[in-house]
């Protein structure tokens, strides 16, 4: 069940989330830098003041959340339980270049990074088995994603319209995009910076798909 004070907490722990303090997120999502100070939670005659709907849309759409996690996070017991919040921030993933992950032998054939002697990186969030991060280069996901973020990937994660993906290719390109539909036979993807074409590709020229389930910024 929804309530005030978890929906302001869900917001609180997607600033954190992205080391972000609740100011640094609403700056991050275009709004007011005070739109989420905690004296704004409350009018002047103490009635609870709820956060718009097109201010939660703004912060996912920043931060990459969709619509279940952010909802996740409101019904999430680790609200509750700063103990296992500590323990899922020393979590750690591989962090891996996009150029090592476009180079042969790094990962099998679902995605999921092979070998030892990977740098860890420690998450904010929980990350289920297999995850990794991905290092982003480069302007071409600006302005959602800048030069040095760090993406989390979840390999084998169901993907569908929306859903914001890393995609590798037969000859060892890889690239982040917006999955607009996939089939058996092809997949379209639509590029988070629109000074970049979209793509149609074969899925015969397609390795593997692994969606972005976070980013660390």
């Amino acid at each position: 069940m929804l309530s005030h004070d978890r929906v302001w907490a869900a917001i609180d722990a997607l600033a954190e989330r992205h080391s972000l303090s609740a100011s640094g997120l609403a700056k991050r999502a275009g709004l007011d830098s005070t739109a989420f100070n905690k004296s704004k939670r409350q009018s002047s005659d103490g009635r609870p003041r709820w956060p718009s709907t097109e201010s939660l849309a703004k912060i996912m759409e920043a931060t990459g959340a969709t619509l279940d996690e952010f909802i996740a996070l409101v019904e999430d017991r680790m609200l509750q339980r700063p103990e296992r919040n500590i323990a899922a921030r020393r979590q750690g993933v591989p962090l891996v270049g996009f150029a090592q992950a476009g180079a042969g032998g790094f990962f099998d054939d679902a995605g999921f990074p092979v070998g030892q002697g990977w740098d860890l990186i420690e998450l904010p969030a929980q990350s289920r088995d297999g995850s990794y991060a991905l290092k982003v280069q480069g302007d071409s996901m600006l302005p959602l994603y800048r030069d040095g973020d760090v993406l989390i990937v979840e390999p084998g994660a169901a993907v569908r319209k929306g859903d914001r993906v890393v995609v590798k290719t037969s000859t060892g390109e890889v690239m982040a995009k917006v999955l607009e539909r996939q089939t058996a036979r092809s997949i379209s993807l639509v590029s988070l910076n629109p000074a970049h074409p979209d793509r149609d590709l074969p899925m015969a020229e397609v390795e593997w798909v692994a969606r972005i389930v976070w980013a660390s910024q």
